[in-house]
């Protein structure tokens, strides 16, 4: 299935609108990560530990939203955002939320 931020695919037509679709998930930060992103802040470097987060975040959220997709019978979404939030006690857990539209294209 092809997904695209655009709302267009250079060289397709789109036949038919299904919808939108969306994708969430939410994944806890464990104190471990915490402690070691804490040290790599005052230290400076990028954080692998949370980047890795984000990215299943990321890849959870957008393969919900493709599953969802398929089920209408698109071959594609367009348009599709993704947004990030810290949500739970103190921002412990990072929410990541994937929509778009659901189409078919030629």
């Amino acid at each position: 299935m092809l997904i695209t931020t655009t709302n267009s695919i250079e060289g397709k037509k789109v036949v038919k609108y299904l919808g939108l679709v969306s994708g969430e998930t939410i994944i806890g930060a464990n104190i471990f990560k915490d402690f070691f992103a804490g040290i790599r802040d005052i230290v400076g470097g990028r954080s692998n530990s949370y980047e890795q987060v984000l990215r299943e975040g990321k890849n959870t959220a957008l393969n919900e939203m493709q599953q969802f997709a398929a089920a209408l019978g698109a071959n594609a979404i367009i348009g599709v955002d993704l947004d990030y939030e810290t949500v739970g006690t103190g921002g412990s857990m990072l929410m990541v939320a994937a929509t778009g539209t659901a189409v078919v294209i030629e």
